[in-house]
C-alpha cells in the first residue's frame, strides 16, 4: 500500500463509514472499523445509535456482546490503545455495572484506570465477581511492583545512607568525595593542580534498624483513583525496607489506618472506598499522632486539596509539622494523567509556608522520596523537574 492509500485508509477509520476510501478496507480493517463505530458514534454518547448516516451501532446492554467487543479491540489494537478505548467505554457508554460480571473480568485489558473503576465498585460487587476483580487487580499491582521496587529501594536506601554524615570516615570507601571536594575548595593549590583536604566528609555507617519514619496519607475521593493505586504500591515497597517505618492511611470524611495491610498492596486497595467527601484536616491530625521523631520523619500528603473540613486548621497543622522538623511533601496527584484539578487557593497557601504542592509521576516518585529523606529543599527539586 502506497502512502496515499495508507493516508486515505487512516482517515476512513477516523471519520467512519460516511467517509470514502477508494481503495476499500480489508477484512481486518472492517473489523477494526466496526469496533471503533460501536464506541465512537456521533449520537448522544449512550451507545444507542443516532440519526441515519452517522456512526451508530453502540454496545448495548449485553454483557456477552461487550465481552466480545473487548476481545475484538484486543485483537485489532495495541495494549496502550486498548486501555484508552476501555476507559472511553466506561465514560461514554456507562459500562461500570457490566464490570460486575465475571466474564467481563476475563475479557478486559488490566490497567491502572480499570483498577480504579473496580475499586469504586468494590462495595456493590457481588461475591462471584469479587474474586475475578481481585485477580485483575493483582495482575496490575504485581506488574507495577516489579517496575518500581528495585529503583525505589535503591534510591531511598542510598538517600538514607547519605543522610548520615561523619567527619571521621573510617575507610576510603566511606568518603563522599563530591562533598569533600566542595568542603575543601578553599584549600586548592594551583601550582599542584590539586586540593589538600583538611576536612573529610563521609557516609555514616548506621545500624540497619529503623532510621526514618514515612507516613503516607492518601485522599480516596473519586478523582484520586490512579493516585491511590500507585501510592498503595509504593507504600508496600517502602514498608518492605527495614530502615524505614512506613505508615499508610486513607481518608475521605473518615480516616482508616491500613498500615497492617502493607505487606499486600491488593489488600490495601480493597481496604479503600473511592468517592465521598474529603476531610484533610482530620487525616493530618491522625498522622501527627504517628510521628514521634519529627526530624527523622517524612509526611507525604496525596490530595487534590479540596478540603471539606476546617481549612485554617488544616494549614496550621501543616505549618506545625514543618516547624517541628518534619519534611512535608504535598502531591496533587501521583499518576501519569497530566495536570490534575486541585484547590489552587490551598496550594498557594501551602507554597507560601514553604511547602510546594505539585503533581508527580510514578517514575519520578523514588527520586522525590530520596530528596525528601535527605532533607533537600523540595522547591528546588520541583523546579528542576518542571524544567526537564
Amino acid at each position: 500500500m502506497n502512502a496515499v492509500d495508507e493516508r486515505e485508509r487512516r482517515w476512513r477509520l477516523v471519520l467512519g463509514r460516511e467517509a470514502q476510501c477508494p481503495s476499500g478496507l480489508s477484512t481486518a480493517d472492517q473489523g477494526m472499523d466496526a469496533a471503533l463505530e460501536a464506541l465512537y458514534n456521533r449520537g448522544d454518547g449512550s451507545g444507542n445509535g443516532s440519526s441515519s448516516g452517522e456512526r451508530s451501532a453502540g454496545l448495548g446492554g449485553s454483557a456477552p456482546r461487550v465481552a466480545r467487543w473487548l476481545g475484538d479491540i484486543r485483537e485489532y489494537f495495541p495494549s496502550s490503545v486498548v486501555q484508552v478505548m476501555q476507559k472511553d467505554a466506561m465514560d461514554r457508554l456507562g459500562l461500570h455495572q457490566l464490570l460486575l460480571e465475571p466474564e467481563m473480568m476475563e475479557a478486559v485489558e488490566p490497567d491502572v484506570h480499570l483498577v480504579g473503576t473496580l475499586l469504586s465498585l468494590n462495595r456493590v460487587m457481588p461475591d462471584q465477581a469479587r474474586e475475578s476483580a481481585r485477580a485483575v487487580v493483582r495482575r496490575v499491582v504485581d506488574d507495577l511492583e516489579r517496575r518500581v521496587a528495585q529503583k525505589t529501594r535503591s534510591l531511598v536506601q542510598g538517600a538514607i545512607d547519605r543522610s548520615a554524615r561523619t567527619h571521621r570516615p573510617r575507610r576510603a570507601a566511606d568518603i563522599d568525595w563530591n562533598a569533600t571536594i566542595r568542603r575543601n575548595l578553599a584549600h586548592y593549590l594551583p601550582e599542584h593542580n590539586t586540593i589538600v583536604p583538611q576536612t573529610l566528609v563521609g557516609y555514616g555507617r548506621r545500624s540497619r534498624g529503623v532510621q526514618k519514619d514515612v507516613v503516607l496519607a492518601i485522599d480516596q475521593s473519586g478523582s484520586m483513583a490512579s493516585s491511590v493505586v500507585y501510592a498503595s504500591v509504593f507504600g508496600a515497597v517502602l514498608a518492605s525496607m527495614k530502615t524505614l517505618r512506613t505508615s499508610l492511611v486513607v481518608f475521605d470524611t473518615a480516616v482508616v489506618d491500613l498500615t497492617e495491610q502493607l505487606t499486600d498492596p491488593v489488600e490495601v486497595l480493597f481496604g479503600t472506598q473511592l468517592g465521598g467527601g474529603t476531610h484533610i484536616n482530620k487525616a493530618i491530625a491522625y498522622c501527627q499522632g504517628l510521628i514521634s521523631k519529627p526530624n527523622d520523619s517524612v509526611f507525604v500528603l496525596i490530595s487534590d486539596l479540596y478540603e471539606g473540613g476546617v481549612r485554617e486548621e488544616m494549614l496550621r497543622r501543616v505549618a506545625a509539622m514543618k516547624a517541628a522538623g518534619v519534611q512535608v511533601v504535598v502531591l496533587l496527584a501521583l499518576s501519569d494523567e497530566g495536570a490534575p484539578f486541585y484547590d489552587r487557593r490551598n496550594a498557594s497557601a501551602l507554597a507560601e509556608m514553604g511547602v510546594p504542592a505539585f503533581a508527580c509521576t510514578p517514575d519520578a516518585f523514588p527520586e522525590l522520596m530520596a530528596a525528601a529523606i535527605q532533607g533537600q529543599p523540595l522547591r528546588s527539586w520541583v523546579e528542576k523537574h518542571q524544567d526537564a
